[in-house]
């Protein structure tokens, strides 16, 4: 398969016509159906259900369109990576991330090495631990900055000096509202939306469901997110409680934190994959990093 194929039909792909995908190519339309049928061929599979007017995807194409997205990814960044090779003040880091308040730390660095090195340039992925581990894993990402627990055995890592507050985000129409602090008492038989990484799949042998012990299992969990900005709109919407980190939630309306009794925290990492060979451009970064911390 030809990199250049694979993104003629990823193109197909975006503009459901060959048509439409031929005119953005700069191609004719039996040159790029031509294209299209040799790599069916090549994969011995039929990759498109062609319509009088639109095209779309057969199991095996959709197969193929995330396959074929990750290649050229991956290809793009190791070309802009020998790129930087001719300037070391140039080049793009590539940051996964969880949402966290601490970010601001991050957000620093990055700040310092744009006001020296302008060519410099930053691409934020934001996600839970499982979607950035996911992209370091497969070379998509140079660093990802995880929320503790994790499992850190594949990564070489820095444990950032901050840390973060869960708690409870609650209307402020709530009874716990009047709270200053929640207990685990108080939350028992409340609907609760839950982190993910709350759950014994992300947090098993981590110590972090010490602090629910026994009754994390008697908990009435009935949603969980990955991301808090929309467990924040199901708050607000009255459909429960969302056990988060604090500073996440805008808390200027009708919502309010409350940290849990007795304090529970996370701590955070910035992460990498071991015998990982970085670009100029990203040890810079990692260099800066470690330094700021040894002040």
């Amino acid at each position: 398969m030809e990199i250049r194929v694979l993104k003629y039909f990823l193109t197909v792909a975006r503009e459901g016509s060959i048509t439409g995908a031929a005119n953005s190519l700069h191609l004719t339309q039996p040159t790029l159906s031509r294209q299209l049928q040799d790599l069916e061929k090549e994969l011995g599979q039929k990759l498109l259900i062609r319509g009088k007017y639109r095209v779309s995807l057969t199991p095996e194409g959709m197969i193929l369109r995330k396959r074929a997205q990750e290649i050229v990814d991956m290809v793009e960044k190791t070309e802009e990576e020998f790129n930087s090779l001719k300037n070391i003040l140039a080049g793009d880091i590539y940051i996964g991330c969880g949402e966290t308040d601490s970010m601001k730390y991050i957000a620093q660095i990055i700040k310092e090495i744009q006001s020296s090195y302008p060519e410099i340039k930053f691409h934020l992925h934001s996600g839970n631990a499982e979607d950035v581990t996911e992209k370091l894993d497969r070379g998509l990402l140079d660093f990802g900055v995880l929320i503790q627990p994790i499992d850190l055995s594949k990564y070489d890592n820095i444990e950032l000096p901050q840390k973060d507050t869960w708690g409870v985000i609650m209307r402020k129409d709530s009874p716990l509202a009047k709270k200053k602090e929640i207990e685990l008492k108080d939350l028992k038989n409340l609907p609760l939306i839950a982190s993910r990484q709350m759950t014994p799949k992300y947090s098993a042998n981590s110590g972090f469901l010490d602090w629910f012990g026994s009754e994390f299992e008697n908990l009435n969990i009935t949603a969980t997110y990955n991301l808090i900005f929309n467990a924040g709109i199901m708050v607000e919407a009255g459909i429960g409680y969302a056990i988060t980190l604090d500073k996440l939630v805008n808390t200027s309306g009708n919502l309010c934190f409350r940290p849990l009794k007795p304090k529970l925290e996370s701590g955070l990492n910035i992460v990498w994959k071991k015998y990982q060979v970085f670009s100029p451009a990203a040890k810079l970064f990692l260099d800066k990093l470690s330094s700021s911390l040894k002040k």
